[in-house]
């Protein structure tokens, strides 16, 4: 039986666990979830996911929310991309959530997908700042080495990387970072990679 993850487009964190499938060559399919209308909100939700949130992965009996459980699940269960020190990719897990894409989401979201009169400019300029301080750390880290938490690709690199690709401007330029840049490039040349608008249903053109 295919596996099923309850995503869309936009989702950074839904990324995360689809990008981990898919290069684990998984079987799976997305099934597309109208954040924007509300969807994840309503009460037939809920019964999926009592956080309300995407993503949601369900496998047989099995049903599994929030993409750094659903990402162990995979690696544990593939045996792909689980790395050699265990500790040190939850690690860099926890490190994403608090640091990186738990801020670099809502950063991109207030940014780009409130009307531009809602948009709270002294948060967002906050939260820039942090996040500033965040992409340091990561590309300090990444001086000298190709991947976050080994000598290879690991679930600790589909994770950090989880809002980075996407185009939507959020106080982040590649540019800027060039170990970051690099080690970006690399997960994207990892055979079957694919970029979060075509791996997922759901962009902004789409609601354009």
């Amino acid at each position: 039986m295919t596996a099923q993850l309850w995503c869309f487009g936009e989702s950074g964190n839904a990324y995360k666990a689809a990008l981990t499938m898919e290069l684990a060559g998984y079987d799976w399919s997305p099934v597309y979830v109208d954040f924007f209308n509300g969807e994840a909100r309503t009460p037939e939700f809920r019964k999926i996911n009592e956080m309300g949130e995407v993503p949601v992965f369900r496998d047989d009996d099995l049903t599994l929310t929030q993409s750094a459980v659903i990402q162990l699940h995979i690696a544990e269960r593939t045996g792909k991309f689980q790395g050699n020190d265990r500790n040190e990719v939850l690690r860099w897990l926890m490190f994403d959530n608090h640091k990186l894409s738990g801020q670099a989401g809502a950063t991109r979201f207030l940014m780009n997908f409130l009307p531009e009169e809602k948009r709270p400019k002294e948060a967002i300029a906050f939260m820039q700042g942090r996040l500033k301080a965040t992409y340091k750390v990561l590309e300090h880290h990444l001086a000298g080495r190709d991947w976050v938490a080994d000598s290879g690709p690991t679930i600790a690199d589909f994770a950090c990387c989880g809002y980075l690709f996407y185009p939507e401007p959020f106080g982040f330029d590649r540019a800027d970072w060039p170990n970051i840049d690099r080690w970006l490039d690399g997960i994207a040349a990892l055979p079957g990679w694919k970029h979060p608008y075509d791996l997922m249903p759901g962009n902004p053109s789409d609601r354009a």
